[in-house]
């Protein structure tokens, strides 16, 4: 291409300066993994990107994977550099191979444009920074602990934001880097709820924070239809599906529960009638019912500390969490608590942890009485009136490693098959963060699992402990069916047969038909024979 005129090149260098996309898609080539070095013709979506990126100062995108959303910040990085004078650039990235590729993505662009294209010199390369004569630097570095901290940023752009380990306690220390007037670009694919990246899109999206929000699904491409993306994902599981091509935090990350096992707690969701309790921290659902039988399961903590003590309340035969509480509070408060919701709900079965904290729940539960406590005794579990004080340890629930993933699987199981109704929106706030960290479920950091906890207790009482579960009561029901005794009468056997006198039929004749026609019948006869043959061989049953 012929080189333009110098006039021609100050109006060229003017609207590259002004118009970002116009500079992408006239001079800027890029790599591309199969055809090579080529031209940048930037699509829709990423054009309504650039111009947001432009006029907000924060932004946060949410996309789906090969959008060319990575290039694209590489080509705005790299503009903004050339074009501004002392833009400090920084890109934050998962690891350091990942922010040499940002830069290596950034020289492909630089060494496709013209050399009057750019005005600035390349004072500085390596593989983490270019910074130029006009004082502007485009720098990529990995994840750590102070990252970004000692800058102050033109714009800061963090790649893939929802897997930077530590995210959260990074985003304190960078945003005051871009306090004074700097920009902020956050883009990712989603990886579950509850993290840094995930509260900082969804507040965004509900207008929450400073945050533009912007979502990008793999059909934002013009270039892919539905036969692409069942052939792109064919091999891929719901959750890579969901994590990679959909834009869906729920379905995307590790978490505890399934998709649907979610979606179907969510459904049930429902205001409770009655807030009550301390601070209002109880919520009814349901009042008792008289002819009922209840089981309350409670998570104990200090109640001063980050941690929350929780009980929910099952109603056996109809299988619903009718009530349910967290909040704060000391734990002799807190067994008081527990006897008096007991109390209501027709002196429930109660079941508290029994950790350091829970023994002072349960201690203050013995010392007023309370009647119907759970207790457990070697593979016995006894329900009801105390076992001796010489095994006061065994009231309540121990959570061990192998009690813990025993309940667990148990909440698992009873909510996929949606055996027992909750409608608590608290419980649902933490099964989204509920995750698998390695081989554990647990919550994740900066949120809480009291309510998991408590409510795996409490089914895993629902469904599984003897004598008190709604299958051992089942089974127990049928057992005593089984073996019990029904006694037969032979209305259509007279007593002389059942005596063993003989018996000529008289004055039961059917209707219209002529007695002297009719047989005589006797003891002798090989049906009555039968029937007291029947009867000597059962009567030990009658």
């Amino acid at each position: 291409m012929a080189t333009p005129r110098k006039s021609k090149q100050v109006q060229e260098i003017v609207k590259c300066g002004k118009d970002p996309t116009y500079f992408f898609n006239n001079y800027v080539k890029i790599q591309h993994p199969v055809r090579g070095l080529i031209k940048f013709d930037t699509y829709k979506f990423q054009d309504d990107c650039v111009e947001t990126f432009s006029e907000e100062r924060f932004s946060i995108v949410l996309k789906s994977r090969q959008l060319g959303l990575s290039t694209l910040v590489a080509a705005y990085s790299l503009w903004m550099a050339i074009y501004q004078r002392d833009k400090n650039v920084l890109v934050i990235a998962t690891k350091l191979t990942v922010a040499q590729n940002f830069i290596t993505k950034v020289k492909t662009m630089l060494r496709s444009l013209p050399s009057w294209v750019v005005l600035p010199e390349l004072v500085a390369n390596n593989k983490q920074l270019l910074q130029f004569s006009n004082g502007s630097t485009v720098k990529a570095i990995p994840t750590s602990d102070d990252a970004g901290r000692s800058e102050a940023l033109s714009l800061l752009i963090v790649d893939e934001a929802a897997f930077v380990k530590n995210f959260d306690s990074l985003w304190m220390g960078l945003y005051p880097t871009v306090s004074t007037g700097g920009r902020v670009i956050i883009l990712s694919t989603p990886n579950g709820v509850g993290g840094q990246y995930h509260k900082l899109y969804t507040d965004g999206d509900a207008g929450l924070n400073e945050f533009k929000s912007i979502k990008l699904p793999w059909d934002v491409h013009p270039e892919r239809d539905e036969a692409w993306f069942n052939e792109t994902t064919k091999n891929l599981s719901d959750r890579q599906i969901a994590q990679e091509y959909l834009c869906d935090f729920a379905a995307s990350g590790e978490t505890f529960l399934s998709k649907n096992d979610l979606e179907y707690v969510r459904q049930s969701i429902k205001q409770p009638i009655e807030r009550t309790g301390p601070e209002r921290g109880v919520w009814i659902w349901k009042k008792p019912l008289s002819a009922n039988n209840y089981v309350i399961s409670a998570d104990v903590s200090r109640g001063d500390s980050r941690d929350y003590s929780t009980f929910h309340i099952i109603n056996i035969e109809e299988s619903e969490c009718v009530a349910e509480y967290k909040g704060k509070i000391p734990p002799d408060r807190f067994g008081e608590l527990l006897a008096e919701y007991g109390s209501m709900y027709n002196n429930a079965l109660v079941c508290p942890e029994n950790n350091s904290y829970g023994y002072a729940t349960i201690l203050k539960m013995k010392e007023i009485q309370y009647p119907n406590l759970y207790f457990k005794k070697r593979k016995a579990v006894y329900i009801g009136d105390y076992i001796p004080d010489s095994n006061p340890d065994l009231a309540g629930f121990t959570t061990s490693g192998r009690t813990r993933s025993l309940v667990l699987t148990k909440l698992e199981e009873v909510l996929r098959n949606k055996m027992v109704k909750i409608y608590s929106s608290r419980f649902y706030e933490e099964l989204k963060t509920f995750v698998w960290v390695g081989n554990k479920a647990q919550g994740m950091k900066g949120h809480n699992d009291d309510l998991v906890m408590s409510f795996a207790i409490g089914v895993w009482i629902f469904d599984t402990a003897e004598g008190y579960s709604k299958n051992s009561r089942g089974l127990n029901d049928a057992m005593l069916k089984a073996m019990s005794v029904s006694r037969n009468t032979y209305d259509d056997m007279p007593d002389a047969i059942l005596e063993g006198r003989p018996y000529n039929n008289p004055g039961n004749e059917r209707k219209n038909v002529d007695p002297k026609k009719q047989p005589q019948r006797g003891i002798h006869s090989s049906d009555i024979k039968n029937k007291i043959k029947i009867l000597n061989d059962w009567k030990w049953i009658l």
